[in-house]
């Protein structure tokens, strides 16, 4: 069985990142010899905009097995890690990427066992250039990537973005796992879950779901509710999840915009026991960004089989099937995502979502990374 080390984080920390290890491990377990080279410091509490970087809901999902061996911010660590992994004698390392931050502990790693795994060091690229990137970040992120042998892109964006630092380095393809994972206990039905949120059986729910940046848009969004009640009173709005910014922004924002009764707006990093809670009563996800690569966002509504309305940035397009999982809009225009949000509704009743994202996940590509992971292992022994 060919052994494969993992460099990335997974439990006990929370977040996209962590989960996406956590299932990339789980559907490798039973081909590969798996090991996951887990973060004892991820980032520096200081650095950390949230109020914990630990997984701290009361179900755990998706617990990958792991050793936490890797300090991010130390170089002496570093050393030391890299010479665990040279004892492992392993047929490929992967390092999961995702944030210049990393890239000193990266390159570092991956100078030391170049040497010893020539050929044999892939990169997954999660993101390439971060959404807030500056110049400083472009340089850390080419010098972060630059001993890779090999990249793993998860959309069509990502794999564009890598050509500063790819040149002439073999770049896979596959995408982001839909997370399926969080329905713990029978749903409730739709109208049930609505009424739990003081919301009627004929309110139309939008929900925006996850950290609040500004390049993600809830302003915008919060902006065309104002817009969606002057013709239909029954629009509601569901925004939930951790503030990375001053919440008071959104708040004036919908208290100036008389939308009170209109916006739940919960400020906190939503325990995994709860995010059913949320989707349950939505129609619709809306993702209004301004920026990204891809979003764990949509593969998490398509896992509750909720469709999507999307801007066409980054890869997000790529994830949509226009018309059947979901629609896609110009990004920072209130006017176009008013008339996503009144199309779909009109839409809605004609259209069956639900079979349609059924079909679209069994199409993720996420499904054949075994095959893939075996390819790339061939490839490295050419």
């Amino acid at each position: 069985m060919k052994k494969i080390i993992i460099i990335g984080p997974a439990y006990p920390y929370r977040g996209g990142n962590s989960l996406f290890v956590s299932h990339v491990y789980d559907i490798l377990k039973n081909r590969f010899d798996v090991k996951n080279y887990n973060y004892k410091l991820l980032y520096p509490s200081l650095l950390f905009p949230g109020k914990t970087q630990y997984d701290e809901s009361g179900k755990t999902i998706k617990k990958a097995p792991n050793e936490r061996l890797v300090n991010s911010i130390n170089p002496f660590n570093w050393f030391k890690v890299a010479s665990l992994v040279r004892k492992e004698k392993a047929d490929l390392i992967v390092f999961d990427w995702w944030h210049p931050f990393f890239s000193f502990c990266h390159f570092t790693i991956s100078f030391l066992i170049k040497s010893t795994y020539k050929n044999k060091i892939l990169f997954i690229t999660e993101n390439v250039i971060s959404h807030e990137a500056n110049a400083i970040d472009k340089v850390l992120t080419k010098l972060g990537l630059s001993n890779a042998s090999a990249f793993l892109s998860l959309s069509e964006k990502v794999e564009k973005d890598l050509k500063f630092v790819a040149k002439n380095r073999k770049v896979y393809r596959s995408e982001l796992p839909v997370y399926d994972c969080y329905n713990f206990e029978e749903q409730k039905s739709i109208i049930s879950s609505k009424k739990d949120f003081g919301f009627d059986e004929n309110s139309k729910v939008l929900l925006f779901f996850g950290y609040v940046r500004k390049y993600k848009g809830l302003d915008l969004l919060i902006d065309a509710l104002a817009e969606l009640i002057k013709n239909d009173n029954s629009y509601k709005l569901l925004a939930a999840g951790e503030f990375y910014e001053d919440e008071k922004f959104y708040s004036d924002k919908i208290h100036s915009l008389k939308l009170e009764s209109h916006v739940k707006l919960i400020n906190k990093f939503i325990p995994n026991e709860e995010v059913t809670i949320y989707f349950e009563p939505s129609d619709l996800v809306v993702l209004p960004y301004r920026s990204a690569t891809q979003s764990g966002i949509l593969n998490l509504a398509y896992g509750f089989l909720k469709p999507v309305l999307v801007t066409n940035v980054g890869g997000l397009s790529e994830f949509v099937d226009e018309g059947k999982t979901g629609y896609i809009i110009n990004p920072d225009s209130q006017k176009d995502l008013v008339a996503g949000i009144v199309n779909f509704f009109e839409q809605k009743e004609k259209i069956n979502f639900a079979t349609n994202i059924k079909n679209r996940v069994l199409q993720n590509a996420f499904n054949n990374l075994p095959e893939l992971f075996n390819k790339i292992i061939k490839d490295t022994e050419k």
